[in-house]
């Protein structure tokens, strides 16, 4: 794994995007979906061809199931309507992500603070956290409306960064969509990749200027602590 961290820019705080990184959201999401999607009397989808979709937010993923463009006005009636179903089958089927549960151990055992930085409405993201049980170990939590502009958009990583009491640059965000590396670098961070995330077929990671792209959640320990 190549690294561009000097010396003097040690890591002291991490931040993680929400679905796709720390949680696989994607189960509950789909199902949420093709309750929707039932309702419209649209063929409904399996999880395979949800998931690589998932990070790129609620519009997107309806429109899977729709042959037609949508209207912007119809589309945000659809978003709500989806938010509604999603927000009474929110942790069903989503589970932390494998070593992800190890990774946030060593972060605690090493006194390195981490926090949330999602696009995902407070409404949805707050209870979901609450019941994955990780609410009370995260030092913050930003969400996708906690800021009036959100990723790409560098603001609520700066939030973050000001809530941690860290410099951004001694901050790793890591997340699993072009948007967060965009985030991270204009916030002025190291970023990590999520390569277990929602990637599509036609993207590839390597091609995002991270620093790091980590097949594993639990390879961004080894980078932490073989550089720091």
């Amino acid at each position: 794994m190549h690294n561009s961290m000097s010396n003097n820019a040690r890591v002291q705080a991490v931040l993680f995007d929400l679905d796709g990184t720390l949680a696989d959201t994607s189960p509950d999401m789909t199902d949420a979906l093709n309750i929707l999607f039932q309702r419209y009397n649209k063929p409904t989808l399996d999880y395979q061809s949800v998931r690589p979709h998932t990070s790129r937010g609620s519009v997107a993923m309806i429109q899977l199931g729709f042959d037609e463009n949508l209207e912007v006005q119809h589309s945000m009636q659809l978003r709500d309507e989806f938010l509604e179903i999603y927000a009474q089958n929110l942790c069903n089927h989503t589970k932390l992500f494998p070593g992800i549960d190890e990774l946030l151990d060593s972060l605690d055992e090493f006194e390195i603070p981490w926090g949330i930085v999602t696009n995902k409405p407070g409404a949805l993201a707050e209870p979901l956290v609450q019941e994955l049980g990780i609410a009370f170990r995260a030092v913050c939590m930003v969400s996708g409306d906690s800021l009036s502009r959100r990723k790409p958009d560098p603001d609520q990583l700066h939030h973050a960064a000001n809530m941690l009491g860290i410099k951004e640059q001694n901050t790793v965000y890591m997340g699993d969509d072009p948007r967060d590396v965009q985030a991270g670098k204009a916030a002025g961070m190291q970023t990590a990749v999520a390569a277990y995330g929602y990637i599509q077929d036609d993207q590839n990671p390597e091609n995002w200027g991270s620093d790091v792209v980590l097949q594993h959640a639990l390879h961004l320990k080894d980078w932490l602590f073989s550089n720091s």
